[in-house]
């Protein structure tokens, strides 16, 4: 969510019960106009905190022009001093996949690979010493994979250029409040998979400079989001049942939307059998 509006952002996502408490929001709202200045981003989002045993991590996303390009992405322990994050690899995030249980908190701290399979276990051998991970390095992969997954933003936000860079929508003035209860009115923020395998027909419709992402109404499992009014009926709330503490906004007819991720990082594999 945008830095500049976090006070109000956090309070539209508070009915799940997780936040930040008024000294956090304060601190925060001076740290990360600092961070965009310090590092010269055009847009700064806090992504959100994940939880550990022995301590949180807070996380803020940095953007450039182009809303698509990577983004940089930064932790930090008390709010106010900020460490930049490696890009996350295909490599580090299919290890991080292997890896189960919480976060302990400690950027340093090592996890062993146990309990996995043979075939797994020679791919990760490295000169024959056992593989072992950095909780840093699992961190990224963790924003990265929840971020493939459940970053969304609602139709018509954002265009895409004939060059191939994506901006902003100026002409948005957000979804109405029919639109905003439907799922396919949402995208993931992330490069298409489904939209590929669409037929010429069925693209016949979609507007390229809008409809370029996929929509969530075709999200493996069927019931993964939980779609709910609040504030009286003024806000549409997304929930991710498969990453639970992603939570997302959209105020009907303002441009007021984003998501943040309160939880500890850990996938809800049991989703399959909760359904």
């Amino acid at each position: 969510m945008e830095a500049r509006s976090l006070p109000a952002a956090l309070e539209l996502v508070a009915g799940g019960g997780v936040g930040l408490s008024p000294e956090k929001r304060a601190v925060l709202g001076a740290s990360l106009l600092l961070l965009q200045r310090d590092y010269r981003f055009e847009r700064v989002w806090f992504w959100g905190c994940i939880q550990g045993v022995r301590g949180a991590y807070y996380i803020a996303e940095g953007l450039g022009p182009d809303r698509a390009a990577p983004r940089s992405r930064l932790y930090s322990l008390n709010c106010v001093e900020w460490s930049l994050l490696p890009p996350a690899t295909e490599e580090v995030v299919a290890r991080a996949e292997l890896l189960q249980g919480r976060f302990q908190g400690d950027p340093s701290f090592e996890y062993v690979y146990t309990g996995i399979s043979s075939g797994d276990s020679e791919q990760l051998l490295e000169d024959g010493k056992q593989p072992v991970m950095k909780e840093e390095a699992r961190l990224v992969a963790t924003i990265e994979l929840i971020d493939r997954a459940v970053g969304i933003v609602p139709r018509g936000a954002f265009v895409k250029t004939p060059l191939g860079s994506v901006h902003e929508n100026r002409n948005f003035e957000g979804l109405s409040l029919t639109e905003a209860k439907k799922l396919s009115s949402y995208f993931h923020f992330t490069e298409p998979v489904n939209l590929k395998n669409k037929t010429l027909l069925e693209k016949a419709d979609l507007d390229p400079s809008t409809d370029f992402l996929d929509s969530l109404e075709h999200d493996i499992p069927q019931g993964s989001w939980a779609v709910q009014l609040e504030k009286g009926g003024t806000v549409v709330v997304l929930r991710s049942l498969l990453w639970l503490g992603l939570t997302f906004y959209h105020v009907p007819v303002t441009k007021q939307y984003g998501y943040v991720y309160f939880g500890t990082g850990e996938k809800n594999l049991d989703l399959p059998f909760m359904l």
